[in-house]
């Protein structure tokens, strides 16, 4: 909302772009933290990745010891078929543990990115990828190298040659589980105190609708009446804000008892219910079963973090339109609220 408020030109234009940016990435990885923990499989969409790896080296540049010098050949920019905070944890973790090489003695990281065409006769068979082209992304160090007696156990779980104050030994096997999700092949090469090189095959995808770039479509709008219910003030008044930049008429409500209240003095007063989920006294699902007994096929929708208890499929059990993750940005509340009203 910030940025909407500002000219482009302004001084803080760009300083609330990179608060943006940075909630958007943390956003996504928490997202991917509970995908992983609950074992479910990532979207994949078309994505560039030399913007992610730009974002990487510009983080690490800031900061690595000054004895760590950095040198990028980034040549390549077509697609691959990926999730980027998974793209971004392959490169951040091959470039951790080249970091991690140097500590003591310093020395260069070199990262470089270009297209590359595989020929079916002269790619070894460990690659195990087709035919054509694909992004080789290269992660190689000046560090101290890694053991011809271990080198082929560094992809394995749990293992790991640093203090267990440094390393899991996840790492290099959560990266060969990514590569491996994304169609892709991973290498290393490596001699003793002269560094290591990984090597990262990533097919390109044929759809090449991420490189265009299509302008922002502008925003849905209405004029329904929404009751907006949550327990803490900050994010009711964030959500006021944005429902009524679209257009909408809002009341806003902090607490689901209070909010219940409202609506059985009359039911028909509102299109819409948008409530968090977990608010003491009643949580949202429970206050949307009341109100859907009051009032069946009231359009509702919940917006929650993350509960064991709720997920989409027992929100639309309960008859509730569509469930929302927090944080909610501009785009998806005007979509979802939208979609919902629309919808019989």
């Amino acid at each position: 909302m910030g940025l909407q408020d500002l000219d482009p030109q302004h001084t803080l234009y760009p300083k609330l772009q990179a608060i943006n940016h940075a909630g958007s990435r943390a956003r996504a990885l928490v997202e991917q933290i509970l995908s992983f923990s609950r074992m479910q499989e990532q979207l994949q969409a078309p994505l560039r990745v030399s913007p992610i790896l730009k974002e990487v080296l510009k983080l690490l540049q800031s900061s690595l010891p000054a004895n760590i010098r950095i040198s990028s050949a980034i040549k390549a920019d077509r697609p691959v078929l990926g999730d980027p905070t998974q793209i971004h944890q392959i490169i951040m973790n091959l470039c951790t543990n080249a970091y991690h090489a140097m500590q003591m003695q310093g020395g260069e990281l070199r990262v470089s990115l270009e297209e590359v065409t595989l020929d079916a006769t002269e790619t070894p068979p460990a690659v195990n990828m087709p035919s054509g082209p694909v992004l080789r992304l290269t992660v190689a160090d000046t560090g101290t190298g890694i053991n011809p007696a271990i080198i082929d156990r560094i992809f394995d779980p749990y293992f790991t040659t640093k203090d267990k104050s440094k390393g899991t030994g996840l790492g290099l096997a959560v990266v060969h589980g990514i590569v491996k999700r994304h169609g892709g092949s991973i290498a290393v090469e490596s001699k003793v105190n002269a560094g290591s090189c990984f090597t990262v095959l990533l097919p390109i995808c044929a759809d090449t609708s991420a490189e265009g770039g299509k302008p922002p479509a502008s925003l849905p709008r209405g004029t329904e009446h929404v009751l907006l219910v949550d327990d803490e003030k900050e994010i009711v008044d964030i959500g006021d804000e944005m429902l009524r930049r679209l257009g909408y008429r809002v009341t806003a409500v902090i607490g689901s008892l209070p909010a219940l209240d409202m609506f059985k003095a009359d039911p028909f007063r509102f299109d819409l219910v948008i409530t968090d989920y977990n608010m003491p006294g009643m949580t949202g699902d429970q206050m949307a079963r009341q109100m859907l007994a009051i009032r069946k096929g009231l359009p509702i929708i919940v917006c929650t973090g993350f509960s064991e208890l709720f997920d989409s499929q027992r929100a639309q059990a309960l008859g509730i339109r569509r469930t929302l993750m927090k944080p909610v940005t501009m785009e998806a509340m005007a979509n979802t609220v939208r979609e919902v009203l629309a919808s019989p």
